[in-house]
């Protein structure tokens, strides 16, 4: 069946065949899973990619035994398989050139909401880190913005208690399977977030978070946001990995500065000097930047008149008020006006410092 995710689970475990792999295999066979399985070997060869000794592995794998009990542990703890064509796949992953074959998920916000930010930072947050954290993920709340983050300490956990305290949705991705979290400090901060949000990732139950794991993590943060947000990182931090992911992904990377002299803020400064990221402001500059307000309307100035001047000077006024600047004979002509007028109307407007003289003989309201 296209949609049993039997043998959506059963291509994860094909040695040699990575995410790439089952990409182009899948778009080849039509999203069919159980097709690729039961394909010739000379057929899944000729897949671009692929070759005879991944279609030989393909052909060899035995072992849906684990891939059922991975689908009863799901069922028993109400856990979502999802696979790429499944129907709540996240879709702005599908974008990603990588994008995880299976994901697993438990939670009951959606994974496909109108807009998704990415919020990350060091374990060692400082203060102003979790300030800026807290009153950006504040402001999110008239958006309705889902807030996504790795369920770390420092500024991941920080990220997801602002979203549960402002009722906004918010997605951990984990390291490891649904069997257990990491770290174990943040239990009970799984289960807040599982009454408005959800856990997600793509190891199988039983995976223990290792330390490889948390770059193929950092990529789905990355992934499934419009925009990601760094707050504090060093230069070597992981951040700067989700970031560069996010960058590579065409995705809108924005990091908060900090002073030159903080090695927290080292990476957001080096993200920002590389055109990498924009310069964090404010959360209206951000959402402004992102398209998600408007802009405030730019009214052109108009200068109010407090003296009393004289029908023939007003006349002039107006002429140039609806250009930027007039050239004398312009004003000659337009106004209808007598050269000698105009010379004392032009005088007396500029003694009350209403117009200004440009070279050329051109004038313009001040």
């Amino acid at each position: 069946m296209k949609n049993d995710p039997l043998f959506h689970l059963a291509l994860t475990k094909v040695p040699g065949i990575g995410n790439v792999q089952a990409k182009l295999l899948l778009a080849h066979f039509e999203g069919d899973a159980e097709a690729i399985f039961k394909a010739k070997k000379k057929t899944i060869a000729t897949v671009e990619g692929i070759g005879d000794v991944k279609a030989k592995a393909i052909k060899a794998f035995e072992d849906f035994k684990s891939c059922e009990e991975e689908i009863v542990f799901c069922n028993k703890h109400h856990i979502q398989i999802l696979y790429t064509n499944h129907s709540n796949y996240p879709q702005r992953l599908l974008h990603c050139y990588d994008a995880p074959t299976v994901l697993f998920y438990r939670g009951n916000a959606g994974l496909n909401t109108s807009k998704v930010v990415s919020i990350i930072g060091t374990r060692t947050n400082s203060d102003y880190g979790k300030q800026v954290t807290e009153q950006l993920i504040a402001h999110f709340k008239e958006q309705n913005i889902t807030v996504i983050s790795g369920l770390a300490f420092g500024i991941d956990a920080i990220a997801h208690k602002a979203a549960l305290k402002n009722s906004l949705p918010t997605l951990a991705v984990l390291a490891h399977g649904m069997h257990t979290i990491y770290p174990v400090q943040h239990k009970l901060l799984a289960k807040d977030i599982l009454l408005c949000g959800g856990l997600l990732t793509e190891f199988c139950n039983g995976v223990k978070a290792s330390r490889h794991n948390f770059p193929k993590r950092n990529r789905i943060v990355a992934g499934l946001s419009d925009a990601t947000i760094v707050i504090e990182t060093a230069i070597k931090g992981g951040s700067m990995i989700t970031a560069e992911l996010a960058y590579h992904y065409n995705r809108d990377v924005f990091a908060v500065p900090g002073k030159l002299t903080d090695y927290k803020s080292s990476g957001c400064l080096a993200l920002i000097r590389q055109n990498k990221a924009v310069l964090y402001t404010s959360p209206d500059d951000f959402m402004r930047e992102m398209g998600w307000i408007d802009a405030p309307k730019l009214r052109k100035a108009q200068k109010e008149l407090f003296i009393e001047i004289s029908e023939e000077e007003q006349r002039i006024v107006e002429l140039l008020q609806k250009k930027d600047s007039l050239h004398i004979d312009e004003i000659y002509l337009q106004s209808g006006l007598s050269s000698s007028i105009v010379a004392s109307c032009i005088l007396n407007l500029e003694l009350n410092n209403i117009i200004a003289t440009l070279p050329g003989k051109l004038y313009k309201l001040v």
